[in-house]
């Protein structure tokens, strides 16, 4: 076998251009929105701290982890021929695995940076300086392109696609994916369940922890602007935390308990192409340096807009 069908959506061929429309705006938002976080982050010298630093990396993944799929989807809708070669398939796979787990250890990270920043601010700088933080940004990107190669070596070993080639989903995931093997898929189940728990189970875990450390420091403060100014500081990523992992929880719960295909795929789209896009507006919407930094810079385009198509009096 040397290619695949990604059925996608096919079950709604007549609102197949609407749902087109809707999810190219989704997309053109995803990559705006997170593209301003970056140009903001690289240009305000005020947002050149650790939080930024792991906030600009977000913004720069979820730009990739929504580009690994939904040009392809958007693609597939308007045509009749959905086919992908196994390669192809895979590659997708390799990276919509890579990516979420970088983004699992991300936001690890950026808990972590709040807790120093809010239960050990005396040392905060020592232990969160630019040295460090490259570090564990490198560290966590090379651990989540080689857990997942590790991961789908595993995989593509252990299945045998022998037919039909017809994958019921809009992208390459694992179990619709394993669902196409004719030889026993032990080994690879047990990967995955390994692989769930070192790189999602144990970040989200971690994750957590932090934050009850953080909330139980807060609460120690005396004054009320106090705890209020420290909340706000994590407030966002708290959010962003509750919407990743939120949505992947539930839509891995549904899927082993229903076989509901068309639900599956629904929930699918919350963590593959929604959240990418709210990450950036949360951000906008709670942080005050961002929306400052935002709103500077689209007066700045729109002067360097307006001044290009004034016609010079002479």
């Amino acid at each position: 076998m040397t290619f695949l069908i990604l059925r996608g959506f096919g079950n709604l061929q007549e609102l197949q251009f609407l749902i087109f429309l809707m999810f190219l705006g989704i997309y053109v938002l995803t990559i705006i929105g997170n593209s301003f976080i970056l140009v903001a982050v690289f240009f305000n010298r005020r947002l050149h701290t650790p939080m930024y630093f792991f906030l600009s990396n977000l913004s720069f993944l979820d730009i990739w982890y929504t580009s690994n799929i939904t040009p392809r989807m958007l693609a597939d809708l308007l045509r009749k021929e959905k086919s992908i070669s196994v390669t192809g398939c895979m590659i997708q796979l390799y990276v919509f695995c890579a990516l979420g787990t970088v983004e699992c250890f991300l936001l690890l990270l950026m808990s972590y940076d709040r807790y120093l920043a809010i239960c050990n601010p005396l040392h905060y700088t020592k232990l969160m300086n630019w040295n460090i933080c490259f570090k564990l940004i490198v560290c966590t990107w090379l651990w989540g392109f080689f857990s997942a190669a590790v991961l789908n070596l595993i995989v593509s070993s252990s299945l045998t696609l022998c037919g039909p080639n017809h994958i019921d989903h809009f992208f390459c995931d694992l179990t619709p994916l394993l669902k196409l093997s004719c030889s026993d898929i032990h080994l690879a189940e047990v990967a995955i369940l390994v692989a769930c728990f070192a790189v999602s189970l144990c970040p989200f875990i971690l994750t957590i922890t932090s934050y009850v450390c953080i909330i139980l420091s807060i609460f120690k403060i005396p004054s009320s602007s106090g705890k209020k100014k420290a909340f706000s500081t994590c407030s966002s990523h708290l959010i962003v935390v509750s919407t990743f992992y939120g949505t992947l929880g539930i839509t891995y719960a549904v899927s082993t308990g229903t076989e509901s295909v068309e639900l599956n795929k629904i929930l699918s789209l919350l963590y593959t192409v929604l959240t990418p896009m709210f990450n950036p507006i949360i951000y906008s919407l709670r942080n005050k340096e961002v929306k400052e930094t935002l709103r500077k810079l689209l007066n700045n385009i729109s002067a360097t807009i307006h001044e290009s198509y004034t016609i010079p009096n002479y």
